[in-house]
C-alpha cells in the first residue's frame, strides 16, 4: 500500500505529532529550516521505528514468498526501520541527513523509495558501506547533533550561563566593595584613576585587591571585563549606595510598622552652604527596648518652620511613616522649632494633638552649664584666659610644638610618678580645641587638649 505525502515545502508541524511509521513522514528538507534539527532531534530520541511484534506480510521475491525478518533489527539496531503501511526497510539516519534525489536507485532504497527484496540481505551491509559512505557520513552527522557540547543552541546557552555567572560575580564584587567603604566612611574616587596611575582611588585599588586573591573575582573584573559593563562607573556607586539606604530605610520602617514613634529634627548647614535637615526616629521594639535610628537627611530650600515640616512629612511619607502615629517631636531652643504659635512644634500639635514636645535634655543641661559658667566671674576668666592661650599657641607651628613637648614631659614625669595611670586610649596626644558658646563638652575638651 501506497501514502501519498505532501509535495509543498517548509511544512509546519508539532514535533508531537510526527509520525513513526518511515512510510508516512514527510521528507526532512520538507519541513521549515528553522524546525528541522529539532525534529531530527526527537526522532533520534525515539529510536529507529521497529515493530518486532507485527505479522509482517509475505510478498513474492523471485520463485518464493519472502518477508521482512524481525531478527534484522537485532543486526542493524541502530538505523535499520520497517514501513507497516508500505511493507519495505528504511534507515532511519539517511533519512535525516541524506539528501533524496541525488543518488541512483540502489541509494535511494533506504531513504526515499524504501527496500523490499528481501531475498537479496546484502544489501544491508552494502547500504552501509566503507568509513566513508553516505550512510556512516549521516550516522556521523546525527552522533554530532545529539552531542549536547556540539549544539549551536548549547554553545549559546553555555556562553549565556558564563556570562551571568561573571556578572554575579563582578557585580558582588562591587557591592561588597563599596559596603566597606561605607562603612568606614572612606572616600570613592582617587584624583587619578587611569590605568597608568599608581594610586587610582579606595574603589578601584580594592578591587585590584581582591582580584590579586581570588582568580574568579580577577577573570570578572577590570581588563577582564567587557567595557560598557565593568560596574565601576561613579553612577553605579551612587546607584547601590542607593539600594543600600533604600533597603536600610526599608528594614527600619519595618521594624517602626504600627507602632508609635517620636521624631527627633535639626537642621544645619553643610560645606557647600546648603540647608539640610536630619530626622531621628524614636521608638519602642517589641522587646520593650528603645531603638533610635537615623532615617534621613533632607534639603530644605530655608529654615522656616512651615518648610522645615513639608520637609519632615515628606521623608516621612516616602518610608510608609504615618503622621498620626508620633507620640512625641524634639528639637532644639530655636523660634522657628520650639515656637508656641508658628514654630515646628506647633505645625505638629496642631495636626496631632499626641505629638508632644520635649526639649533635649542633653540641649538644656549644655546651655545651662555654659550659662552658670559665664556667670561666676572665676570661671569666666579661667576659660577666656584658655581661649587668648588657644590664639596665641594656634597663630604658630613652632608655638604648637613647643607646648606638645612641655606637654610630653608633664606626662612622662607623671607616669612615672604614678599620678597619671597607663592604659589603651589614655594619655593621647591631641590638638588644642577651643570652647563652643552652646556646648559644655568643648569647654572640657579645651581643658583636656
Amino acid at each position: 500500500m501506497d501514502v501519498d505525502l505532501p509535495k509543498t515545502s517548509n511544512v509546519e508541524i508539532s514535533v508531537e505529532n510526527l509520525p513513526s511509521d518511515p512510510g508516512l513522514r514527510i521528507p526532512i528538507n520538507n519541513f521549515n529550516h528553522n524546525i528541522r534539527d529539532e525534529i531530527r532531534r526527537t526522532y533520534l530520541q525515539k529510536g529507529p521505528f521497529q515493530p518486532r511484534s507485527h505479522d509482517f506480510s509475505k510478498s513474492k521475491c523471485g520463485m518464493k514468498d519472502r518477508r521482512f525478518n524481525p531478527s534484522w533489527f537485532d543486526k542493524y539496531f541502530d538505523w535499520l526501520e520497517y514501513s507497516i503501511c508500505k511493507d519495505k526497510a528504511y534507515c532511519l539516519y539517511c533519512y535525516l541527513f541524506r539528501t533524496s534525489g541525488r543518488g541512483n536507485e540502489e541509494e535511494e532504497a533506504f531513504n526515499k523509495n524504501g527496500f523490499s527484496n528481501w531475498k537479496k540481505t546484502n544489501k544491508f551491509d552494502l547500504h552501509v558501506g566503507s568509513h566513508n559512505s553516505t550512510h556512516n557520513n549521516a550516522r556521523r552527522s546525527c552522533e554530532d547533533l545529539m552531542r549536547q557540547s556540539q549544539h549551536i543552541g548549547f554553545l549559546f546557552q553555555k556562553q549565556s550561563d558564563q556570562a551571568t555567572i561573571a556578572y554575579r560575580t563582578r557585580l558582588n564584587t562591587s557591592v561588597d566593595c563599596i559596603r566597606f567603604l561605607l562603612k568606614q566612611g572612606l572616600a570613592f574616587r582617587g584624583h587619578d584613576e587611569s590605568s597608568t596611575s599608581k594610586n587610582q582611588g579606595n574603589f578601584l585599588e580594592l578591587v585590584q585587591f581582591l582580584a590579586e586573591h581570588n582568580k574568579d573575582i580577577d577573570d570578572a573584573v577590570l581588563k577582564n571585563a567587557p567595557e560598557n559593563l565593568k560596574l565601576i562607573a561613579p553612577d553605579i556607586h551612587k546607584d547601590i549606595t542607593r539600594g543600600f539606604a533604600i533597603a536600610i530605610t526599608k528594614f527600619i520602617s519595618d521594624e517602626i510598622g504600627e507602632k508609635f514613634y517620636s521624631v527627633l529634627v535639626d537642621e544645619s548647614r553643610d560645606t557647600s552652604g546648603k540647608e539640610q535637615m536630619a530626622i531621628i526616629v524614636r521608638f519602642v521594639d517589641n522587646k520593650g527596648v528603645i531603638i533610635e535610628h537615623f532615617l534621613g537627611i533632607s534639603h530644605v530650600p530655608d529654615t522656616t518652620a512651615n518648610s522645615l515640616k513639608m520637609a519632615t512629612e515628606e521623608l516621612l511619607s516616602s518610608y510608609g511613616l504615618s503622621i498620626s502615629k508620633i507620640r512625641g517631636q524634639g528639637y532644639d531652643d530655636a523660634s522657628n522649632m520650639r515656637g508656641e504659635f508658628n514654630g515646628l512644634k506647633a505645625l505638629f500639635l496642631n495636626k496631632n494633638t499626641s505629638t508632644h514636645y520635649i526639649h533635649c535634655f542633653s540641649h538644656q543641661l549644655q546651655l545651662a552649664l555654659v550659662v552658670v559658667a559665664k556667670g561666676h566671674v572665676h570661671i569666666a576668666l579661667f576659660f577666656t584666659l584658655i581661649s587668648n592661650v588657644m590664639n596665641i599657641v594656634g597663630a604658630s607651628c613652632k608655638r604648637r610644638d613647643q607646648v606638645r613637648e612641655l606637654q610630653c614631659e608633664k606626662t612622662i614625669n607623671a607616669l612615672q610618678s604614678g599620678k597619671l595611670l597607663t592604659g589603651r586610649g589614655l594619655n593621647q596626644e591631641i590638638t588644642l580645641k577651643r570652647a563652643g558658646e552652646t556646648r559644655w563638652g568643648s569647654h572640657y575638651e579645651s581643658i583636656i587638649g
